[in-house]
């Protein structure tokens, strides 16, 4: 059984983000949550930030009673004005800003036929409107330092999945902004990559199974069996690629999109 566990659950704690200063949005919860932690057991400081303003503290507070350093900003990620108050906030605290994770996301699923305006737009309000957001406003601060590590959410979903036409659209266009801002942000030394997690165990995926109408566990077995590992992924599996990918070892990596699957 591979050990789930982060380092600060297990009482350790190593610096290979000494001195840097993270963002992760939608951290208050699930996959964010689980990388904000890992960040902070580098060593970095981070901002905690997600619209729900107590699930912000409260992993904020896991973190500090850890021994690490962390701020809980709530921060609606679909508003301009909130997006840069929240960097400002960060820079105001720690004095620099290293590191973007684009983590927030929403779910609207359902087939075609029967999608609303609403689901439409409230998914690319989040996903596309909110990364670009908070990166337009983070490379303020990353291109006159010139160094900074940005991280996208993509999905697995970009390859297609039924009654996610809203989802994988946002997650396929994550991969292109990507790309694009790889091109454009290379020559400062920001470096710009994203993750495309497949099935892992949140909230968002036992939404999934209501949704169908299926048990969780009904849902993980299958997913498990789609998987060339046997297993379902956890969130600290994302968190572990997301830390490769903002920390200096993956200097001479940029504008790629890194499947966290299991091999599906």
């Amino acid at each position: 059984m591979t050990d789930q566990l982060t380092k600060f659950e297990r009482g350790r704690k190593t610096t290979r983000l000494k001195d840097r200063v993270a963002i992760v949005t939608g951290s208050g919860r699930g996959i964010g949550a689980a990388t904000v932690q890992r960040l902070a057991e580098e060593g970095a400081k981070v901002t905690v930030t997600d619209v729900n303003a107590e699930s912000c503290e409260a992993t904020a507070a896991k973190i500090r009673e850890a021994g690490g350093e962390a701020i809980a900003i709530p921060c609606d990620i679909t508003q301009r004005e909130s997006v840069e108050e929240m960097v400002k906030k960060t820079v105001d605290t720690f004095g620099r800003l290293d590191i973007l994770v684009n983590n927030a996301g929403v779910i609207r699923d359902n087939l075609v036929h029967k999608m609303t305006d609403e689901d439409w737009d409230a998914v690319m309000n989040v996903h596309l409107k909110g990364t670009f957001y908070a990166s337009q406003a983070a490379q303020r601060f990353m291109v006159p330092q010139r160094y900074g590590k940005i991280v996208n959410f993509s999905s697995t979903s970009a390859l297609g999945n039924r009654g996610q036409l809203n989802y994988s659209a946002a997650k396929a266009g994550i991969q292109g902004f990507t790309k694009t801002l790889a091109i454009e942000l290379g020559k400062f030394n920001i470096n710009v990559n994203a993750v495309a997690p497949g099935f892992i165990e949140t909230d968002m995926t036992r939404a999934t199974a209501e949704r169908i109408g299926i048990t969780f566990e009904q849902l993980k077995q299958a997913a498990a069996e789609n998987s060339l590992l046997g297993r379902t992924g956890k969130p600290v599996d994302v968190a572990n690629a997301v830390l490769f990918l903002v920390s200096d070892e993956s200097s001479f990596i940029t504008g790629q999109v890194l499947y966290v699957s299991g091999g599906i």
